[in-house]
């Protein structure tokens, strides 16, 4: 196995143990972090391929998807943490009428 098909085997590892944890988990920052994780997996694959071709736009499209994670991050913990003091829980079932 070389080393291409090792990192994309552990970029699908990554995604589909973030896509497990987000169907399982009920606790909102959990989700979060499990998001994250299936994030870092597609990034993972991304600089895998972008360093297999040998070109420079992967890196590019790594750095704009960092940017929009990070962004995320900083508007979701937030909202997370003010609905988790308004009803005094962080799982995600006791915000069903925030549905719209």
């Amino acid at each position: 196995m070389d080393r291409t098909q090792l990192l994309l085997t552990l970029s699908i590892t990554l995604f589909a143990l973030g896509l497990i944890g987000v169907m399982v988990r009920r606790n909102a920052l959990v989700m979060l972090m499990c998001m994250e994780l299936m994030l870092n997996g597609v990034i993972l694959s991304l600089v895998t391929f972008a360093a297999h071709s040998a070109t420079l736009s992967g890196a590019v499209l790594v750095f704009l998807v960092f940017v929009v994670a990070a962004a995320e991050i900083a508007i979701a913990i937030p909202i997370v943490l003010l609905l988790s003091r308004q009803r005094h829980t962080l799982d995600v079932s006791a915000y069903s009428e925030l549905k719209g």
